[in-house]
C-alpha cells in the first residue's frame, strides 16, 4: 500500500498539525480513481466544497464572507505563510 517512504512522509506532514479537513482535501487532490471514489463515499459534503472551491476564483465561497480583492489577497498570504 503506502510502504515506509509514505509513512515518513506522513510523519512530516503530521507534525505540521494540519487540520484534519485540508488533510482529506489534499488527499482528493491526489487521489487516483478507485481512492478518489472512497473519499468521495465516506466524505460527500467535503468533495462537493472541494469541487465548489476549485472553481470558485481564489478557492473562495460566498459563505466565506470575503468580498474585497484584497481581503482576498491577505487572507490567502496568512494561510500560505502558515501552511506553504
Amino acid at each position: 500500500m503506502g510502504g515506509l517512504h509514505a509513512y515518513l512522509i506522513s510523519m512530516g506532514i503530521s507534525s505540521r498539525n494540519p487540520p484534519f479537513y485540508s488533510l482529506l482535501m489534499a488527499a482528493m487532490r491526489q487521489a487516483d480513481s478507485d481512492n478518489m471514489s472512497k473519499l468521495r463515499l465516506m466524505w460527500p459534503e467535503l468533495y462537493d466544497e472541494m469541487l465548489q472551491r476549485y472553481n470558485a476564483p481564489g478557492g473562495i465561497l460566498v459563505e466565506d464572507g470575503i468580498t474585497d480583492i484584497d481581503a482576498m489577497a491577505k487572507a490567502r498570504e496568512e494561510i500560505m505563510a502558515e501552511w506553504g
